[in-house]
């Protein structure tokens, strides 16, 4: 009897035991921590299976308790076989695979490959710009998105000028810009694109016209995305270091932490970047006035008083893939920058003592959870605050030439210098100015599949800045400054669905945007009390679109998206921005816009050894109220040429009505995983639409090309790889780089003087990436022919120079 008992209670716990189920969840990683999509991942003796996704997660659930054997297949690495006691509710596994054969160096980037093609066949305008290579070699953020199709940075000197971005014609405040999602002027200017080394990022997402929800915003014109480097899989360090032409000294190193028990995870980075930019100028900007005033043109001499300097940390601690969160970050940036001015918006004249010093304090919360409470339900959160201060200085009354020495009338007798006025800057009134400002940023998502491929998502963005200026120079006047505080609430609510097997991908989606401004005005002083004038304007907007994305043949997508939208005034463009010389324009009007866009995208077409890509697009963009930045001229002076001497400031203003069509296209061509050839180009109109004035008269710049913006651009690449060399698992890699920039007027007025000539540059780099794979040394080569190449408003950039970079990285500590 007792044995029986025994045998009875025996089996009622097996029963129990085989009626409970649990959940099995986890990461399909290569040997080197690259997540890997697509992996076919089923239990053993059952018809439980699952495939993984873009980010290489996958989830069994109802998984019997009880010993069971778990297979993973893919055509892309060695199968492998894993057995899992399942004994309870959650259980995390990750799983490691190997890569076939020697294409290992190839096998690591399947996830950024299934990311790039997932976002770029979603049915928006979008290019992946992927980091890995680049992050090896002495290249800038800057100068990856440069060669993207469709995109042309535009920056008014070296090293930490004041940049632009062009997207298809569209510039400005209509192109939004995003790290993981959050405006990135929310961390200040010592931390943007030109800073962060590309080493920190995983990859950048550049959309031309409509946005995805998750990008919903104040923009029309597209955005560029910067994803930071996120990967919680493995410990390692990496660091590099730079030096190069013009004194120009480079280092960043990052750290990642993750305790595999409890998910605790710490992400450290931080960056240091020096360049004297003193690289000689030559060109028609370039001049020396003699005493009496004789002016050399192309007077050729170094660039001086543009030294640039910044450092940055960026500090995450938190968790990833626990129970209650996917991923959960607190983190802290702090980034600081120095910059001396040489010259206004255009190089008319030269600039001494005038500089700016930015700081700025971010702290942020980052939050995800897929299947939050129910399945299929997810959300995330991004929140920043930030802390920013902006310090111009410009007290130097004297007028100098490029080259230092002093503006004269006369070469005998006293020297008696051009210009002088006490009390005087080098550009207007002597100030020295301290500009605090306090930014909160929210954008939240909620999502919910409710079945497969088909998702609800409402988004929101909130913003609220405060801006309070300083003139420390003359404090009692820091008592008449306005104050300005504006508030941002944008809701966004989208439709996702595939259909047709996931061939036919659609996202419609809709708007509104609440916006509010509280602009403190002093008027007058009553018994030592400053008295105040409120004025608050609160306006509101519409917007909606859509994209659809159509397989129809093998790897052939046909690619669609509309929008009518808008761009709300920000603090910039109604305040101004003394330290980037940009005038106030207290009546600047709201942006309408209505985008189309009809592209195709087809690759990799594969036979044999050679892989083919191509990418295709059209546009067609239609502006009201268009804000642009258009020059002002404080002083005008003709000189020989009739060229105007003092432009050293800019504004935004309207345009009533614009109308931009254009066309891009891209070729990639891959031979045995070897030989890797890029070429793209970007062409289009923008043209000024309206045809006579407020009084009826005939408009003298209808059909006109948009000044200050390059509309023809060639971009093309070649790599090669060589294993072997010089050592056994050595890697080399040779690069070369060129890009076509036709030429474009500078400003409204037409003549040879305001035209930016044509711009022919070439690149070229090597890299050595040694045995250990820990250790890579490249070499880079920019404007090997020293041409002579120019930029925002006729600004003159470097000619040619050299870097060189050492990169080393410890895995798995």
């Amino acid at each position: 009897m007792k044995i029986f008992y025994t045998t009875f209670v025996l089996f009622i716990l097996a029963l129990s035991a085989s009626a409970q189920t649990g959940t099995i969840k986890g990461i399909i990683y290569l040997a080197d921590s690259t997540v890997v999509s697509h992996a076919t991942i089923r239990i053993e003796n059952s018809n439980i299976v699952a495939v993984s996704s873009v980010k290489g997660d996958y989830e069994f659930k109802n998984v019997p308790y009880g010993e069971q054997t778990i297979s993973v297949s893919s055509v892309e690495f060695h199968s492998k076989r894993v057995k899992i006691n399942v004994h309870k509710k959650l259980q995390n596994l990750h799983i490691y695979v190997a890569p076939k054969g020697d294409r290992s160096l190839d096998e690591v980037r399947i996830e950024k490959k299934s990311v790039k093609k997932e976002i770029e066949t979603s049915g928006f305008a979008v290019a992946v710009i992927e980091t890995k290579e680049a992050s090896l070699r002495n290249l800038t953020t800057n100068e990856l998105l440069d060669r993207a199709v469709g995109v042309r940075v535009r920056q008014n000197g070296g090293e930490g000028s004041p940049i632009e971005y062009n997207l298809n014609g569209m510039s400005g405040s209509t192109i939004g810009l995003f790290l993981d999602g959050i405006e990135i002027s929310t961390y200040g200017s010592s931390f943007n694109l030109n800073n962060i080394p590309p080493s920190m990022i995983e990859r950048i997402e550049v959309y031309k016209g409509v946005l995805p929800s998750h990008l919903t915003g104040n923009y029309i014109g597209g955005a560029i995305n910067v994803i930071m480097k996120k990967d919680a899989s493995s410990n390692n360090i990496t660091a590099a270091v730079s030096y190069g032409s013009f004194n120009t000294y480079r280092a960043d190193i990052g750290g990642l932490y993750r305790n595999q028990k409890n998910g605790f995870t710490a992400r450290v980075s931080g960056f240091y970047s020096h360049s004297d930019n003193n690289y000689e100028m030559w060109g028609k900007f370039s001049k020396y006035t003699r005493p009496g005033g004789r002016v050399d043109r192309y007077y050729r001499v170094k660039r001086a008083n543009d030294e640039f300097k910044t450092v940055g940390g960026r500090f995450e601690f938190g968790f990833t893939n626990v129970k209650w969160a996917d991923q959960f970050f607190l983190g802290y940036n702090i980034s600081d920058s120095h910059k001396e001015v040489p010259h206004g918006i255009t190089m008319t004249k030269p600039y001494f003592g005038r500089f700016n010093d930015y700081q700025a304090h971010v702290f942020s919360l980052n939050y995800n959870k897929k299947n939050l409470f129910i399945d299929g339900l997810s959300l995330n959160v991004n929140a920043v605050h930030s802390k920013r201060n902006t310090y111009l200085q410009d007290t130097v009354s004297l007028r100098y030439n490029w080259d230092g020495t002093l503006l004269v009338k006369n070469s005998e007798g006293p020297p008696e210098t051009y210009g002088y006025e006490p009390g005087k800057g080098q550009q207007g009134d002597a100030v020295i100015s301290d500009i605090d400002r306090t930014i909160s940023n929210v954008r939240s998502n909620l999502a919910y599949t409710i079945f497969s491929g088909q998702r609800i998502s409402l988004n929101h963005k909130f913003e609220k800045t405060n801006r309070e200026d300083k003139d420390l120079l003359n404090p009692a006047r820091s008592r008449w400054i306005t104050n300005n505080n504006t508030t941002t609430n944008i809701w966004g609510l989208n439709y996702e669905s595939e259909l047709l097997d996931g061939k036919l991908r659609t996202n419609i989606f809709g708007k509104y945007a609440l916006y509010h401004t509280d602009q403190r005005t002093p008027t007058g002083e009553k018994d030592g009390t400053m008295v105040y004038e409120h004025n608050k304007i609160k306006r509101n907007n519409k917007g909606f679109g859509g994209t659809l994305s159509y397989e129809a043949v093998k790897r052939g997508f046909i690619i669609v998206s509309a929008e009518k939208s808008f761009i709300m005034p920000t603090d910039r463009h109604v305040y101004g921005e003394p330290e980037s010389n940009v005038l106030a324009n207290p009546d600047i009007l709201p942006e309408r816009a209505i985008n189309y866009n009809l592209g195709a995208r087809f690759g990799a077409l594969e036979v044999g050894k050679h892989k083919l890509s191509l990418y295709g697009n059209m546009f067609w963009r239609n502006g009201y109220d268009k804000i642009i930045q258009q020059t002002r001229t404080e002083e005008v002076v003709e000189g020989r040429e009739g060229q105007v001497e003092d432009i050293q400031v800019t504004q935004f203003v309207n345009l009533s009505k614009t109308q931009s069509i254009g066309y891009e296209a891209e070729v990639n061509y891959v031979f045995d995983n070897r030989l890797n050839a890029m070429v793209n180009f970007s062409k289009f109109n923008s043209l000024f639409k309206v045809k006579s004035d407020e009084m009826g008269n005939p408009h003298s710049l209808y059909d006109k090309q948009i000044p200050n913006e390059p509309f023809f651009t060639v971009n093309g690449n070649v790599q090669y790889r060589m294993n072997n060399i010089l050592q056994k698992k050595s890697v080399v890699n040779l690069y070369y780089n060129v890009g076509y920039v036709a030429p474009f007027s500078t400003i409204w007025i037409e003549s040879e003087w305001f035209t930016t000539p044509t711009q022919l540059a070439h690149d070229l780099g090597a890299s050595y990436r040694f045995p250990s794979g820990k250790l890579v040394a490249s070499l880079d080569c920019k404007n090997v022919l020293n041409a002579e190449l120019y930029d925002n408003f006729g600004v003159q950039k470097p000619g040619r120079a050299f870097y060189i970079k050492l990169n080393y990285t410890i895995n798995k500590f």
